[in-house]
């Protein structure tokens, strides 16, 4: 299946010397040449914009096109009709390898989608020195409980099956702690219904391989965060978007897309039933959460309707005054349910481990295809993660977090105000990390309000990451940015937007 082409904006650490005799725009051609020589940029690769690279390589822009003129000359790149240089794929490089590989064509023919390029291009951006992470949803550095993973990871290092390979569906040990804990959450779950993953993502990717048919439909609030990644699309099934109010997802379009999702299947000759994936407590993007009556009312819905449900639960502790309603799982009395919970959003995104809770047949036949694909998540994370629930870490942990996100929350609503009260408008979330901000004084490219605050080293989530046609909206996050970045950041994001604001036709 071909796939349009990604982003080839990249990310470029290099820079010539100016001290060395050798002048700038031949040490350029020299690093391009080394690139491609190795094979690292191959035949039919798409290199950088000009633009891009003279920024990544801090040269002027006649410098590098200098550069790029002789490799042109020497048959290495070319430019194509329609625009873009790309690596050569005849000429010098044809003498060189009687049969050469199209690892870019290659790249562009996987079944797996790309990333959105926005998405990519946050993935990058994340990581470049400076940068001021308004919408990243993870925890900041000073935030997670370091000393008390060092104290863990130290009692560890003793123990000599700590780097053994684990049983398929986890560590035992682990997965006790979670049936204990959560049962704090009134789910109950013994450790034979747990299957240990690497992250949600993983268990996204298993449920959609592994359970759904090609071609089955996914419901799902709009917006929602299943948009930006491709888990779902990628394995062939159909997301289907369902409105939502301030209580949570509209059950009268659930109801109806739920039949004609169940029509559907039935002229194919599919009994398979839609999956309903939802975020119920502090929702991503939008923060909100669901009433306690809705989620009764879906629950007898999809006892009538037969749809199953994937509920993410990634979100759900990290409550700052109340706790929300009890999860879906809680009030599942036919394993109707599967629950998805994570410690990347509470504690620590770089554990990378998540869980799913669901009747055994399930989790033993997705433990099965994990099994094939990673032989187990980290036993070292796993065993780490037991110690941390069994010796109540998580429990103080969370006690010492919510007042800090709390004044967090407060100092971004405090900078909102004073910043933007006259152009937009944004949600007062309970848990949580987001605030979904929407300019309501005039229309303006939120596509060209991401890419200008990019240039000013501020990394916003614009809102269509989330739904595809919202032109509004951008998610903001307080967990991540410290308070001087924060300021900083919604002071240049307020100028960004009403320079726009002023530019409009």
């Amino acid at each position: 299946m071909g796939r349009s082409p990604m982003d080839r904006s990249s990310s470029i650490s290099w820079k010539p010397d100016p001290a060395l005799d050798l002048p700038m725009y031949r040490q350029i051609e020299a690093y391009i040449r080394q690139k491609i020589t190795t094979g690292e940029w191959s035949a039919g690769y798409r290199l950088p914009s000009q633009r891009t690279l003279a920024a990544a390589m801090g040269v002027n822009r006649s410098t590098l096109v200098t550069a790029l003129d002789n490799l042109a000359a020497t048959g290495m790149i070319e430019g194509r009709h329609g625009g873009g240089t790309y690596v050569s794929g005849s000429g010098w490089h044809s003498l060189a390898h009687t049969s050469l590989p199209n690892w870019s064509e290659a790249a562009q023919e996987g079944w797996y989608y790309p990333n959105l390029p926005e998405i990519q291009q946050i993935n990058q951006a994340e990581f470049r020195p400076g940068i001021i992470r308004l919408g990243t949803g993870e925890l900041a550095p000073e935030l997670m409980p370091s000393a008390a993973f060092n104290e863990i990871l130290q009692n560890l290092s003793s123990r000599t099956r700590t780097l053994n390979y684990i049983e398929p569906q986890g560590s035992l040990e682990l997965r006790e702690a979670l049936a204990l804990h959560l049962q704090t959450s009134g789910i109950q779950a013994s450790p034979d219904s747990i299957l240990i993953v690497s992250g949600s993502l993983q268990a996204l990717h298993l449920i959609s391989v592994g359970l759904l048919p090609r071609g089955s439909a996914v419901l799902l609030e709009k917006p929602s965060y299943l948009y930006s990644i491709h888990a779902f699309q990628s394995a062939g099934l159909k997301l289907n978007g369902i409105p939502m109010d301030e209580e949570g997802i509209d059950l009268g379009y659930l109801d109806r897309a739920i039949q004609t999702a169940k029509r559907g299947s039935g002229e194919n000759g599919d009994e398979s039933f839609p999956l309903l994936y939802t975020i119920p407590s502090f929702h991503n993007p939008t923060g909100g959460v669901m009433s306690r009556e809705r989620r009764e009312q879906l629950m007898s819905l999809a006892r009538v309707s037969g749809v199953s449900i994937l509920e993410d639960a990634a979100y759900q502790e990290l409550w700052l005054d109340h706790p929300p309603p009890p999860s879906l799982k809680a009030n599942d009395l036919e394993g109707r349910v599967l629950h998805m919970g994570t410690l990347s959003k509470a504690v620590s995104p770089g554990l990378r481990l998540g869980w799913l809770v669901g009747p055994v047949p399930v989790i033993r036949r997705l433990a099965d295809i994990k099994m094939q694909t990673d032989y187990g998540t980290s036993s070292l994370a796993q065993e780490a993660a037991a110690s941390w629930f069994a010796d109540g870490h998580h429990a103080s942990h969370m006690e010492q977090l919510r007042p800090e996100l709390r004044k967090r929350k407060a100092f971004m609503l405090t900078l909102l105000q004073q910043h933007f009260h006259d152009i937009a408008d944004w949600t007062t979330p309970e848990g949580g990390f987001y605030i979904r901000l929407r300019f309501s004084a005039e229309p303006l490219s939120i596509r060209r309000l991401f890419h200008d605050c990019l240039e000013e080293n501020v990394l916003i989530h614009p809102g269509y990451l989330y739904d595809r046609l919202d032109t509004k909206h951008i998610r903001l996050s307080y967990a991540y940015a410290s308070f001087d970045e924060m300021e900083r950041g919604l002071i240049c994001l307020a100028q960004a937007a009403r320079r726009l604001l002023l530019n409009q036709p």
